[in-house]
């Protein structure tokens, strides 16, 4: 017994002994050595950089870990690291991965302050913005010239719902006028439009930061910020989804089992808002034959223009604005007059109520709604019916 106790015992030696070796081995290990002239950490850095804002997270992982390979103490590929880890979900090793950078960095480099800003824009958790503004501070006192720095605590602030620090912030970017210029004013006039659309619920708010508003969001907007069901309410109109057969006597069942006018929308966060919408027969709203509402379906400007044409046309009880500009030349030179929404992108662009493009000319009926300019054409709207 003593013996085989021994015999454990050297084993388990032995076992610590390779595996303090191994790991001494690892740490001693040197870095990697450059195979070409521009295989330097700096350049594979900001090739990860490049690649994460197209993102390619995979492409901009192996940058900035050959950025690392080549120099074990290159603080930027560490947070580098930590942005790839936060795009994918991985909050703790992202944290981790810029707290290393944050212990190699010398000042006045901020560059793990402003990864950490980033990934606290992903993830979003309780008072990350409030933790975003400590770094922000923080690397202020090194770096209050980094125009990096302000975009991206910019970028927080939209996020956060906080829009005139949002605006500030990059409207500082401009005045450096260094770097990160064009995708500052971009970023700007985006807020701008938000500060005018003036967004008076908290849903409303939050829509005004997605960058593609879904068929949800729409019917959240008008009922949210625009009121349709009480304005509707003072018009007279009330409105009875169910089905009346057209006979003077109704079959009667034992058991009768209708089915929900939509059927994908049973846990979405938005249902009232969408179930609301659907009594009151929005057109462009309503749900499909098959009884599918698509709430999460991206909405374009084409369809937002004729739901805005049939609420304006139901709130003044004008029916003439449904032919309004019928057999008229359209002045757009990407809507025929013969589309769908021709009349309703006439009756919309007349009053300024939803922006064409101030270059082309064009009304873009294809593009995506952002949550701004819905927001923004809802303030419009109001401003032209004095609502």
């Amino acid at each position: 017994m003593k013996t085989l106790l021994r015999t454990v015992a050297s084993a388990v030696v032995v076992l610590a002994l390779v595996g303090g070796m191994s790991f001494l081995a690892a740490c001693g290990k040197g870095p990697a050595k450059p195979e070409a002239a521009l295989d330097t950490p700096e350049h594979h850095y900001l090739t990860g950089i490049r690649l994460s804002n197209k993102e390619d997270w995979d492409g901009a992982m192996r940058s900035f870990q050959r950025a690392i390979d080549l120099d074990p103490k290159f603080a930027p590929g560490y947070a580098g690291i930590g942005l790839v880890r936060g795009a994918k979900g991985e909050y703790k090793e992202a944290y981790k991965a810029i707290d290393k950078a944050k212990d190699l960095q010398k000042s006045p480099a901020i560059v793990a302050e402003v990864m950490k800003i980033r990934v606290l824009s992903m993830e979003r958790r309780k008072d990350w913005v409030e933790d975003a503004e400590d770094e922000y501070k923080a690397a202020m006192k090194r770096d209050s010239q980094n125009a990096e720095l302000h975009f991206y605590m910019g970028r927080a602030y939209r996020m956060g719902l906080e829009f005139d620090k949002s605006a500030d912030q990059f409207k500082t970017v401009l005045d450096l006028n260094k770097d990160f210029t064009g995708e500052a004013d971009k970023e700007w006039h985006v807020v701008q439009k938000i500060q005018r659309a003036a967004p008076g619920t908290k849903i409303g708010k939050q829509i005004a930061v997605i960058e593609k508003i879904s068929r949800a969001d729409a019917a959240a907007l008008f009922i949210q910020e625009l009121n349709i069901d009480r304005l509707f309410e003072k018009r007279g109109k009330t409105f009875d989804p169910s089905f009346k057969s057209p006979g003077k006597e109704e079959f009667k069942a034992d058991k009768i089992v209708a089915m929900e006018p939509a059927t994908d929308i049973a846990t979405h966060p938005l249902k009232a808002d969408i179930d609301t919408v659907i009594q009151l027969g929005v057109r462009g709203l309503e749900p499909s034959p098959e009884h599918k509402f698509e709430p999460s379906k991206p909405l374009l400007k084409a369809e937002y223009a004729v739901m805005l044409e049939d609420i304006m046309i139901r709130i003044t009880g004008d029916n003439k604005l449904a032919t309004q500009f019928f057999g008229q030349k359209s002045p757009y030179p990407d809507v025929r007059p013969d589309m769908y929404y021709f009349n309703a992108a006439m009756v919309l662009g007349s009053r300024s109520i939803l922006e064409v493009d101030k270059v082309t000319g064009e009304f873009g009926g294809g593009q995506a709604v952002s949550g701004a300019d819905a927001l923004l054409a809802i303030r419009m709207f109001k401003e032209a019916l004095k609502i």
